[in-house]
């Protein structure tokens, strides 16, 4: 049996998950906000915390930055939320939670999650603090596949490490990279990316260490190069797959020695940078085939994100668009955003999109920008027939979507856009059920339904 503490201002949701817990042999203790959470684990130690995000006073991510810094072991810290997003998942772990889930919650779920933090000893180490930054919109996205690579980026962010992030072209490998440098203690530092595929190899060693004077024709002055620019920052790498063999030598120097030599140079320079690699290729099948460096490639591959291909997240097709087509319209002088009519959404999901959130983004600033209607209809966004979603697309829905009936599949697919609505509208219920196209009665009963009360 376990000491628990759940903090939530929700008196019901607090004393069903207070049930829940007794439920599962353990004892919970109760506090409704912030500083009553902190008294209370300043008398008692507490095996595991459940934490609601938003709170009156103090919030979620406030308490949790606040244990941190008052327990010599910070224990296993749950936070809940009814309104997930990029920003608060990447914050949370950042600061040092143990996970990050969506209300509502399942039993199952708490009883898997609890399971995992009691056994955990990586969770009693406290994580580094800065202060939080803005929610990272271009990661929009409320499919459990993001989450994942939100929470990733939180805990990759409180490290020094390199992190390689693997991902299809244009699903979204630099926005991952501006988001660890932004929730980094880095994040005061700058931000260089350079794209190792598009500069000739012939150039790239100069882009990166930089030159002297005189160090070949067109040398005309000293130049410093990416590394020294991004010193006491963060550097992306991307497509470091395409990279040819004599600057991955260098590169590996670099990461090993924290140091570079500029091109017909002899002195070195310190450098103090966080090295963000990303590539579209399979770096292990490159290092079999002999084309890129074993030794560097295990030298990156310490932190890995993986982002999931558009047609793996279906739920965040629809969100995505409408992100879009609003970040369109804010840069019209006056311009309201297009709305996606049930047939245009329709036509977006069955899509494949293989330029991934790239092509979704062109096509929705294209369609804001020559479409004169407020609605967008499926002839409007130009797409090939609208063809159905290929069979293979039915491998990447869940497993668990797979086994349950079709009822059941839909009723799991309305109950996220739900979600997505009221997180969007910030809990507006009137304004959520307008996005949605429904009115608001049959709103409230759909979340009686599905517990998002």
């Amino acid at each position: 049996m376990a000491r628990l503490l759940i903090v939530d201002d929700d008196d019901a949701f607090r004393e069903t998950l207070a049930e829940t817990l007794q439920g599962l042999g353990h004892e919970p203790a109760q506090a409704a906000g912030g500083e009553q959470a902190l008294a209370l684990a300043a008398r008692s130690r507490f095996a595991a915390v459940f934490l609601d995000h938003r709170m009156p006073g103090m919030d979620g991510l406030q308490v949790l930055a606040a244990l941190r810094a008052r327990l010599a072991h910070l224990p296993p810290v749950v936070v809940l939320t009814a309104y997930a997003s990029s920003g608060n998942t990447i914050e949370a772990m950042r600061l040092g939670a143990f996970d990050h889930l969506a209300k509502p919650i399942k039993r199952q779920d708490v009883a898997e999650v609890l399971a995992r933090a009691l056994r955990s000893a990586d969770a009693l180490q406290a994580v580094p603090a800065t202060a939080p930054d803005s929610e990272d919109d271009e990661l929009v996205g409320p499919s459990e596949a993001m989450r994942e690579v939100h929470k990733r980026i939180g805990l990759a962010a409180a490290s020094a490490a390199p992190v390689l992030v693997l991902g299809e072209t244009g699903s979204g490998k630099e926005m991952v990279a501006r988001a660890l440098h932004r929730h980094s203690d880095r994040a005061g530092g700058p931000f260089v990316a350079i794209n190792c595929a598009a500069i000739p190899k012939e150039l790239l060693e100069s882009e990166l260490f930089g030159h002297v004077r005189g160090a070949f024709t067109g040398a005309t002055s000293d130049r410093p190069g990416c590394f020294r620019a991004a010193d006491g920052g963060v550097l992306l790498l991307d497509e470091i797959g395409d990279m040819a063999a004599g600057v991955q030598a260098k590169i590996l120097r670099v990461l090993q020695e924290g140091e570079v030599t500029p091109l017909g140079g002899h002195r070195t320079h310190k450098v103090d940078v966080r090295v963000v690699a990303a590539t579209h290729r399979d770096l292990a099948q490159a290092v079999r085939e002999g084309s890129f460096r074993e030794d560097l490639f295990y030298r990156l591959d310490v932190l890995t994100v993986r982002l999931p291909p558009l047609r793996e997240r279906l739920a965040d097709i629809i969100p995505l668009a409408e992100h879009f087509l609003r970040r369109a319209a804010a840069r019209q002088e006056g311009g309201a955003p297009k709305a996606l009519s049930a047939c245009a959404a329709q036509a977006l999901v069955r899509q494949r999109w293989p330029g991934n959130v790239r092509e979704l983004r062109n096509l929705m600033e294209r369609c804001q920008a020559l479409v004169r209607h407020r609605v967008l209809d499926a002839a409007d966004l130009g797409l090939d027939g609208a063809a159905p979603v290929a069979a293979e697309n039915a491998a990447a829905l869940p497993a668990d979507w797979l086994q349950a009936s079709l009822p059941e599949a839909v009723e799991r697919l309305e109950r996220q856009l739900i979600a997505h609505a009221l997180a969007r509208s910030q809990g507006n219920r009137a304004e959520a059920a307008r996005a949605l196209g429904i009115h608001r009665q049959l709103l409230y009963r759909k979340m009686a339904q599905y517990g998002l009360e």
